[in-house]
């Protein structure tokens, strides 16, 4: 496994930790929320910055794991610190939230991992900054390094994932208010979200056996 760091840049995870990145944030908690539970009851992994709030109450239909990341570092903290490959079985969890992580350092250690991780037509849901939004300018000299959509795709095509071809847009446009709203078609709003499956392709059953139909010799 490659060493692997969010980003040399020990600030940028922290941005949204701020008045600009909060907004961000806010606005995705009620779809992180939605992801975690969609695949009842599956395990779950739910990677964010630091600033995440929690998006579940514990309870015995919300098991899974929070971990969260901070720039300039390899580990990841929660119930458990580690740095990867994730102590998880393999195939283990039904769904995956990454949750801007990726937006700092190189996608392709923690993707493959999370490939490992999903089982068999698990889900993976992925929280990024939209680089054609204009709210970019509140994000800049931050660190961040968002990329366009046609990236991600490529990204999660590298490790193995089935990327769908629709995308929600989140968050604010221009104005930082708390008050954001969520899932909205706006392209231009602050982030994005593109989700992937795990795809296994099928045993090839047998070649059939050939049978040539003769016709019985007459009598």
């Amino acid at each position: 496994m490659p060493a692997f760091a969010f980003t040399r840049q020990p600030d940028a995870l922290a941005w949204f930790g701020t008045g600009r990145g909060e907004p961000v944030l806010a606005s995705e908690h009620a779809r992180v929320s939605q992801a975690l539970t969609s695949r009842t009851p599956q395990p779950w992994l739910w990677i964010s910055p630091e600033a995440a709030g929690d998006a579940l109450a514990a309870g015995p239909t919300t098991r899974g794991l929070h971990l969260r990341a901070r720039a300039g570092t390899a580990h990841l903290s929660g119930r458990v610190r580690c740095a990867l490959p994730l102590p998880l079985p393999t195939e283990a969890a039904g769904v995956i939230v990454l949750q801007h992580v990726l937006d700092a350092g190189d996608p392709q250690p923690l993707l493959h991992e999370c490939a490992r991780v999903l089982e068999p037509g698990g889900r993976l849901w992925l929280f990024v900054l939209n680089p054609m939004s204009p709210y970019r300018l509140r994000w800049r000299r931050s660190g961040l390094v968002p990329r366009t959509l046609g990236q991600w795709r490529l990204q999660l095509a590298a490790a193995g994932l089935d990327a769908s071809q629709h995308v929600l847009h989140y968050g604010p446009v221009w104005r930082s208010l708390h008050d954001a709203p969520g899932s909205n078609p706006v392209p231009l709003r602050a982030a994005c979200l593109l989700e992937a499956e795990k795809r296994v392709a099928g045993l090839i059953p047998p070649a059939p056996v050939a049978r040539a139909w003769r016709t019985a010799p007459a009598a």
